[in-house]
């Protein structure tokens, strides 16, 4: 190999020790091939920290044999870590996906060691982190050992993701799937319905953002026939697709990366992946320019879309946990709902369906004891369940407590009447 010589998976992680924080690629990135040989290990450690945001991928972390060996310490809780991030042996730290940078590159949180996943150097010797730029730029800008899986499956994307196999202390060839999520496959009558809705928000010409989940992919499905949207979001699925072959995204009226999709990571299917290599048109950023505020707001009509677990009649939503169990993380939704109310003619908006799998209400008196507040009921504007759309923004609380419960469930709206009269007009 010209650019360096590769080692196996094994060697490479013996450079970890006990007590070593160190970084883990995540989303599609996730270097499970590593991972798998650095918990085999585990019998020789003690307390390695083991720091990301999602992870994907056939990673074990809730096995008991793993408990003193690593900590899980989540900047986003994924499936595969909640077991570990409620446990005693794991934990999560509650910060903006576009400050978490910051925690790497002004030493609150300085890492030992980086495990990520690149794309096959190029005949100048740079890979790409590939479909995850996101925290890992900053992860391999400050970390003290850097080893990288080189995975031929991997996309090369163009953007900050850029890095020189000199930077690199351990090169690891291992061709390997990368895990596949696929949006499109959770829909339902709920998801359409939500995904016209929010459509119907949109305007020609906006810069949109799109939170993980289903709905924001069955919004873009409902976008065939606008024009010229952009694309600044921190993270891309396969609904992106038909609408770029098509032109209705040309990312032409943005004012920052015109002509350009801007987005910190990608999760998907093989197609996307292939969509987005060697991709001019895309560009995978540091997120903390990517949901930096003061960027999103420069975008004319950027129109923010997000979810949540529950709101409540005053419009403070949760969207990290389910009381006290942390289910995911703030992640970038504050970001971009700030930074849509602060655009010209931008739209931030929550979407949801107005019940859970088990008929409970989302739309809720009061959040539950101990759940984390997201987004602040002075920063919600748009709200949109299958029964319709309500904007909080200017209203009073007794104003968005009933303009609420007009788009709760319909089994529902009689009890949250009552909780409306119990504090609001009830008064002692």
């Amino acid at each position: 190999m010209k650019w360096g010589t590769y080692i196996p998976a094994e060697e490479a992680v013996k450079k970890i020790r006990s007590g070593d924080r160190v970084f883990v690629h995540g989303s599609a990135a996730t270097p499970v091939h590593l991972l798998k040989a650095l918990q085999a290990r585990h019998n020789e450690l003690k307390e390695v920290e083991l720091i990301s945001i999602t992870t994907l991928g056939d990673v074990d972390f809730d096995n008991p044999e793993f408990q003193e060996s690593f900590y899980i310490n989540s900047l986003f809780v994924s499936a595969n870590t909640r077991a570990a991030a409620n446990s005693d042996h794991g934990d999560y730290v509650p910060v903006f996906l576009s400050q978490i940078p910051q925690l790497f590159r002004n030493n609150f949180l300085p890492l030992d060691v980086a495990l990520v996943q690149v794309s096959p150097p190029d005949l100048h010797g740079f890979c790409t982190l590939g479909t995850s730029v996101d925290i890992a730029l900053s992860a391999v800008q400050t970390a003290k050992y850097i080893i990288a899986q080189v995975n031929p499956k991997m996309p090369r994307t163009h953007g900050d993701g850029f890095i020189h196999t000199s930077k690199i202390d351990a090169l690891v060839y291992h061709e390997a799937e990368l895990p596949e999520v696929d949006y499109s496959s959770k829909k339902d009558s709920i998801t359409e319905t939500i995904g016209k809705n929010v459509a119907s928000l949109i305007e020609d010409g906006a810069t949109l953002q799109m939170g993980i989940g289903s709905i924001p992919d069955q919004v873009l499905r409902n976008l065939m026939q606008h024009k010229n949207l952009g694309i600044h979001t921190e993270m891309l699925s396969d609904g992106i697709i038909p609408l770029m072959e098509k032109g209705v995204i040309n990312n032409s009226r943005k004012k920052l990366n015109s002509g350009r999709t801007v987005t910190g990571f990608l999760v998907g299917t093989r197609k996307l992946y292939d969509f987005v290599h060697d991709n001019q048109e895309i560009r995978v950023m540091d997120i903390s320019y990517v949901n930096d505020t003061s960027v999103i707001r420069r975008n004319p009509k950027a129109t923010a879309i997000n979810s949540a677990i529950e709101i409540d009649l005053t419009g403070q939503v949760c969207a990290d946990s389910i009381g006290t169990f942390q289910y995911s993380g703030i992640g970038g939704q504050m970001d971009f709902m700030r930074g849509a109310s602060l655009s010209e003619g931008g739209k931030p908006i929550i979407a949801m369906p107005s019940i859970t799998s088990k008929m409970q209400t989302r739309i809720v008196p009061f959040l539950k004891e101990g759940a984390g507040v997201v987004t602040t009921r002075g920063h919600m504007h748009w709200v949109v369940t299958e029964f319709g759309i309500v904007n909080l923004f200017g209203k009073s609380l007794k104003q968005r407590a009933k303009a609420l419960i007009s788009i709760a469930h319909p089994d529902h709206r009689e009890a949250l009447d009552r909780s409306y009269h119990e504090r609001f007009v009830t008064l002692v």
